[in-house]
């Protein structure tokens, strides 16, 4: 069984933090411009849409489901508080619900056809994938929306006291996340429903209830991340979110979140969207194509599988 730190409520795989830690020690030795505070917080702010991503997919994949949606719902809902708040000219706390609120409808739709039509999580989120990616290239014909409020612009450069603001929006969702997951009976029940699905309905869970509230959670999450990304480059891109589904989920599988459900690490996911945001850091600093940093994302993941199944045999034994 893979080593684990357990401390109250506060359970993580020691193997993320020695990876984290042995990547740190790589990249310093390879890159003198590694190791420094500026780079660190360029780091932490890379990660934060991947993080609040991954938050949203812990608690999906720890109800054994998994939302392969989470991108494209970025995308859209991006694309619809841009337009909410440049062409309608909404006031900017609209424009922040209108981002959440898209993420949330999306998540809906995705859990009221997993849990209630009975079609497969895979099928149902790859399928919002591409409806949700072609209706925000529909809604601005393929073109980025510029020019947005400056308090939503803020929301994405700005810096109290040096820190960036979606570091701190990432660090205060992931303390809410982490409450929400290990404090709450919303978050049991979602670890029961990955764990015994039938242990569940017996004791009383209302499952698909829980599974809609998950997905809504998760498409949530996917708002905010899409209100984020907008307000740090400000514009809404109808391209945003490309294969972040893949990195937010190779995040919280390399955290410690099983893959089928039943255990799942909100502190876990953002170790491992650390290593994920070590990484790529690490390999722009050291110029690599872009195209090799793809490979890599997609190499972590089968990885983090693979180990995964692999501990998750010892634990049966």
């Amino acid at each position: 069984m893979g080593i684990r730190l357990q401390a109250g409520r506060f359970a993580l795989r020691l193997e993320s933090l020695a990876v984290l830690a042995l990547l740190v020690l790589v990249l310093s030795i390879a890159s003198p411009y590694f190791l420094s505070v500026s780079n660190f917080l360029n780091i932490l702010l890379a990660t934060s849409v991947i993080g609040v991503l991954g938050f949203g997919a812990t608690f999906v994949i720890a109800a054994a489901g998994i939302d392969l949606s989470l991108g494209s719902v970025l995308g859209l809902a991006g694309v619809v508080g841009a337009l909410g708040l440049n062409s309608l000219g909404l006031p900017w706390p609209l424009g922040i619900l209108l981002c959440l609120a898209t993420g949330a409808a999306c998540g809906l739709v995705n859990g009221l056809l997993n849990a209630y039509a009975g079609i497969p999580a895979f099928i149902v989120t790859l399928g919002m994938l591409g409806v949700a990616r072609g209706l925000a290239l529909v809604l601005t014909n393929g073109l980025p929306v510029y020019g947005l409020n400056d308090t939503i612009v803020y929301l994405g450069q700005g810096r109290p006291a040096g820190i960036p603001t979606p570091v701190i929006i990432f660090l205060a969702v992931a303390a809410f996340a982490h409450f929400m997951l290990a404090f709450t009976r919303f978050g049991q029940y979602a670890l029961v429903i990955g764990d015994n699905e039938s242990a569940a309905r017996a004791t009383g869970v209302r499952v698909e209830r829980q599974r809609v509230l998950l997905y809504v959670l998760s498409g949530s999450m996917a708002g905010l991340a899409g209100l984020l990304f907008i307000a740090r480059v400000n514009a809404g891109d109808p391209t945003a979110g490309l294969n972040y589904e893949l990195t937010a989920i190779t995040a919280a599988i390399l955290g410690g979140t099983n893959l089928f459900g039943g255990r799942a690490s909100i502190i876990g996911t953002l170790i491992g969207a650390l290593i994920m945001g070590v990484l790529q850091n690490g390999l722009n600093l050291l110029a690599v194509s872009s195209f090799y940093q793809q490979m890599a994302i997609g190499a972590v993941l089968v990885l983090a599988v693979w180990l995964d199944r692999i501990n998750r045999s010892r634990s049966q034994r």
